[in-house]
């Protein structure tokens, strides 16, 4: 599925310009709000103001660009899902070297005959290697948001932060 997003999302210059821009006025603000916590000035926080709006404005355009193609994943992964789901339903796919805790056992062990509860299902190993595995490969790949972006937030589904005037 990341070959996936990364068609529909990665690879696009609309995301790569937008990204770009983002990591720019990151910095930028960051200086300017560097700058401004040793001069007091009007227009240099009107400046900032501007600058931060600029900020989440990006941020929003970069999370819609995102949010397109994560709908297409996610009926994707809905599909695959039920899909492997039909094919390892009742069949062991792996053995868990340590007996989970009783509000997991119902996971891992779902569907399966016996009472071994070192037995996993396919639906917690899909569920751990999600967890596990997506986020590892988004950083080794470079699609995890950078850390000053993620600093700064503003994205379409971040609560407005609170102008102090």
């Amino acid at each position: 599925m990341g070959g996936l997003t990364w068609l529909l999302v990665y690879r696009t210059e609309k995301y790569k310009k937008l990204k770009a821009e983002v990591e720019k006025q990151s910095k930028k603000l960051e200086k300017q709000k560097e700058i401004s916590s040793e001069v007091s000035d009007r227009s240099q926080k009107k400046k900032i103001e501007r600058q931060e709006e600029k900020l989440k404005n990006n941020n929003r355009d970069l999370s819609m660009v995102k949010m397109k193609s994560m709908f297409a994943i996610g009926f994707a992964f809905t599909a695959l899902l039920s899909m492997f789901n039909s094919i390892f339903d009742g069949r062991v796919v792996a053995k868990l070297p340590f007996v989970p805790i009783s509000l997991l056992q119902g996971i891992s062990h779902r569907n399966l005959a016996g009472d071994d509860y070192t037995d996993c299902s396919f639906i917690f190993l899909y569920i751990l290697c999600t967890m596990s595995i997506r986020q590892n490969i988004q950083k080794m790949l470079g699609l995890a948001p950078s850390r000053a972006a993620s600093k700064q937030g503003g994205g379409f589904f971040t609560p407005p932060s609170q102008f102090t005037k």
